[in-house]
């Protein structure tokens, strides 16, 4: 049986603590491998470690870190496919999905390779006679990210592509679930000249979690997942007094108004509900369909979903494939079934869909005629479950999606652009697709949602990551002629 273990001062190091946990193949039901649970005194190890590269680290040259990030760029740009092969392998995404999420990664590599802009101060000349106030920003040392198992690529390159760059030592605590990613991530990065100890790999559950909140040498956690946890990280972690960014669960709305092109909402709609099976935090899984579109809509989309070829993620058609566990399937199964004692009208049912023998599939589902009370629309699913919500008018659709707990991302269709304008002003959601379903910002912008999508006053990546990965540093100097020294108790003034 294969093992995968930690990755520590630039190697890989076998666990210590005697647990571990199995590493299915999604798409087979089959365990393929074991992977190491760190302790407490594994986490130790490893922050040791990080603390003893993060002194050099910070010390080096801007020249030498943008070097190697552009390296890695390369490294990761060829190898894409056998990373996307390895998500596949772990998550049950289709390798094309999976070599999407390694492209948007990508992005956030690019990005760091201009971190020499990003960390430029500002110089106020003159403020007083002989005086000039000028600002750093400076790295915070060792950092870690807890990253879900969705995203096993993307995510982490959020993170850890700008902490390194900034000058901090990155720590990855990655999902249990599918660990292979980070694993490989680092050795790449060693590839491309990291001095060890920069970013370190350990594996583990929420032992790791905990000791890596608790332990005094790390100054900040990012982390992606659900709300709940995400509460847990933010409250720990500020309590200690540790810079603290969570991003947790989602609920994404679909707005839909009449005038809106048919066609290209249905197909936007099946694009983002049943995607990588709809374990995505930025997944559609709720349609407003405002007045008379809802009828027209809700056929349109029914009639795409047989088409929908849902295999094990590495067969060549594929374009959906199994769901991450067992018990996440059998939990998805629950929510449409309550959904349709509730009164739902499951148009097209998961559970009825021609699916592969063995694996954990869950096939596109299609509810009608749900409303905000329903378990199925309250409760973040992460499953291929669409429900549409029927309104009257475009204030109600609003409403709907401001009374909503979530405010991580949302969309709407139409052809009208004041509408468009208004919805995009009004919508208290943290990212607005208009004409486009699943709204991700691009790298040099920054990803974050609002309310109980997001712990933390910064967004993730972009301009914002590097405000969380460094400490601001405002400095006031002087060079005056000795002789001219003089005693003044008064606060200092700028004359």
């Amino acid at each position: 049986m294969r093992r995968i273990q930690h990755f520590i001062d630039g190697e890989l190091t076998a666990g210590t603590s005697g647990r571990s946990s199995d590493v299915y193949d999604p798409a087979t039901g089959e365990v393929q491998a074991q992977v190491d649970l760190a302790s407490a005194t594994e986490v130790d190890h490893v922050v040791a470690s990080a603390s003893k590269a993060a002194d050099e680290w910070a010390e080096s040259s801007l020249t030498q870190r943008t070097q190697i990030m552009f390296r890695f760029r390369e490294l990761l740009a060829s190898r894409t496919d056998e990373l996307a092969r390895v998500i596949s392998s772990e998550h049950g995404k289709v390798v094309s999905d999976a070599a999407g999420e390694v492209a948007r990664g990508l992005e956030n590599v690019e990005f760091a390779c201009g971190i020499a802009h990003h960390l430029k101060g500002e110089i106020s000349e003159q403020v007083s006679a002989g005086i000039e106030v000028y600002s750093l920003r400076q790295p915070l040392g060792v950092v870690a990210g807890v990253t879900p198992f969705n995203f096993p690529a993307m995510v982490p390159a959020w993170m850890f592509a700008t902490a390194i760059a900034c000058g901090n030592a990155f720590i990855c605590k990655p999902s249990e679930r599918d660990p292979s990613a980070s694993m490989l991530i680092a050795e790449w990065l060693i590839d491309a000249g990291l001095p060890p100890g920069v970013f370190s790999v350990i594996n583990g559950d929420k032992e790791a979690v905990d000791a890596l909140i608790d332990h005094e040498d790390v100054a900040a956690i990012s982390f992606v997942g659900s709300t709940p946890i995400a509460s847990y990280v933010y409250e720990r972690g500020t309590a200690l007094g540790k810079r603290v960014q969570a991003l947790g669960g989602a609920k994404n709305h679909m707005l839909v108004l009449p005038d809106a092109d048919i066609d290209m909402a249905a197909d936007a709609a099946v694009s983002a509900a049943y995607g990588s099976a709809g374990e995505r935090c930025m997944a559609i899984s709720a349609l407003v369909a405002v007045g008379s579109v809802a009828d027209e809509l809700v056929e349109a989309i029914s009639k795409r979903i047989p088409g929908v070829k849902i295999a094990a993620g590495t067969e060549p058609d594929a374009e959906m494939g199994p769901l991450i566990t067992g018990e996440h399937c059998a939990r998805v199964a629950g929510y449409v079934q309550r959904a349709q004692d509730d009164g739902a009208v499951a148009v097209v049912d998961g559970s009825e869909a021609d699916l592969p023998q063995k694996g954990f599939f869950y096939g596109p589902t299609l509810l009608d005629r749900v409303t905000p009370e329903m378990e199925c629309y309250r409760d973040e699913i992460f499953g291929p479950v669409l429900s549409v919500v029927r309104v009257e008018t475009f204030k109600e659709a609003i409403d709907l999606i401001n009374s909503n707990p979530f405010g991580n991302g949302t969309a709407i269709f139409t052809r009208d652009g004041g509408a468009a304008r208004q919805f995009q002003h009004e919508v208290q959601v943290g990212m607005v697709g208009i004409n486009v379903p699943i709204p991700v910002p691009v790298a040099y912008h920054s990803f974050g949602g609002w309310k109980s999508s997001l712990f933390g006053d910064t967004h993730m990546y972009g301009p914002e990551g590097v405000r969380f990965y460094t400490r601001a540093k405002a400095v006031t100097a002087r060079w005056p002629d000795p002789s001219s020294s003089q005693i003044d108790l008064g606060f200092p003034r700028n004359d």
